[in-house]
C-alpha cells in the first residue's frame, strides 16, 4: 500500500526539454518524509535529469516541483541548497585538489557557526571513521569508496532535510556498496528523508520504502521496494533474473 505521510518533496507534470531532446515527459511523483524512496531506470531514462531539475541544474519545461509545500521551480541551486535540499551528485564531485577538511568544510559554506560545524563534523566522522584519519589528504588521492564517503558527508554538512542521491554505488566494491547503503539507513534514522537514484536495483530495492520505475522520459510503475523485488517484469529487467519457462 502507498505511504499517505506528508509529502516533503511533489513533482507535479514535469517535463524537461534540452538539446532536442524530450528527456522528462510529464512524470508526477511524491518524496514523502522520513522515507527511502528509490527512481530505477535504465542509462537514459531520464533518472539523473530528473534529480537535477529537483536541484536547480536543470531548468524546467514546464510542470512544478514543490519543497515544504513550496514551489521551487527554476529557483538558483544555491537557494534549493539553502531550503535544506542537498544533492550528492554522480560521480561523487569532490574538490580533488582541496583536502578532506577543505571539502566538508565546503559543504557548511551557508553556515557561519563555527561550534555548529565542528559538532556536525564530530557526527559525520562517527559515521566515516576513515574521514578522520585522512583529514589533510587530497581528496583526489583518496580511493573511489572514501570519495563517496566524503560527497555524503559534505552533504550532511549542510544538514539537510533530504538528501539526494545520484547513483552511490557507481564504480565501488560490492563491500564497499554494503557500507554505503548502510550508512544511508543510518542517516535517514537520524530524520533525514532520502531520494534515491540508482542503477544497483537489487541493493536499493532492498532499503526502498517506495520505488518508482522511469522508461524513456515516463514512470510506468510504482510501488514498495518488496513489491518490485517480487515482480518478474523487474526481475528480468533490473534484478537479472531470467523469467521462468511457462509449462503446460
Amino acid at each position: 500500500m502507498p505511504y499517505n505521510g506528508t509529502p516533503m518533496l511533489e513533482i507535479e507534470g514535469l517535463h524537461v526539454k534540452y538539446g532536442g531532446i524530450h528527456a522528462l515527459k510529464g512524470i508526477s511523483l511524491n518524496v514523502e518524509e522520513m522515507r527511502i524512496v528509490t527512481l530505477l531506470g535504465a542509462n537514459g531514462a531520464g533518472k539523473t535529469t530528473a534529480i537535477k531539475a529537483v536541484s536547480g541544474m536543470v531548468r524546467i519545461t514546464v510542470g512544478d516541483i514543490r519543497f515544504l509545500g513550496r514551489s521551487i521551480k527554476n529557483l538558483p541551486a544555491h537557494e534549493i541548497q539553502k531550503l535544506g535540499l542537498v544533492h550528492v551528485p554522480e560521480g561523487r564531485k569532490i574538490f580533488a585538489n582541496l583536502t578532506v577538511r577543505e571539502n566538508l568544510i565546503m559543504g557548511a559554506y551557508n553556515n557561519n557557526d563555527k561550534t555548529d560545524i565542528a559538532r556536525t563534523m564530530d557526527r559525520i566522522f562517527a559515521t566515516f571513521p576513515v574521514l578522520e584519519t585522512r583529514l589533510d589528504q587530497l581528496g583526489g588521492t583518496l580511493s573511489g569508496g572514501e570519495q563517496q564517503m566524503l560527497a555524503i558527508g559534505r552533504a550532511m554538512m549542510s544538514r539537510p532535510k533530504l538528501l539526494m542521491m545520484d547513483e552511490p554505488s557507481l564504480g565501488l566494491a560490492p563491500m564497499v556498496v554494503a557500507e554505503v547503503f548502510r550508512v544511508i539507513e543510518e542517516i535517514r534514522s537520524e530524520g533525514v528523508t532520502i531520494f534515491l537514484i540508482e542503477q544497483n536495483a537489487n541493493v536499493a530495492l532492498k532499503i526502498a520504502d517506495h520505488a518508482l520505475l522511469l522508461e524513456t522520459g515516463n514512470i510506468i510503475m510504482e510501488g514498495s521496494g518488496q513489491e518490485f523485488l517480487n515482480d518478474p517484469r523487474v526481475k528480468q529487467a533490473y534484478l537479472g533474473e531470467r523469467a521462468k519457462p511457462q509449462t503446460d
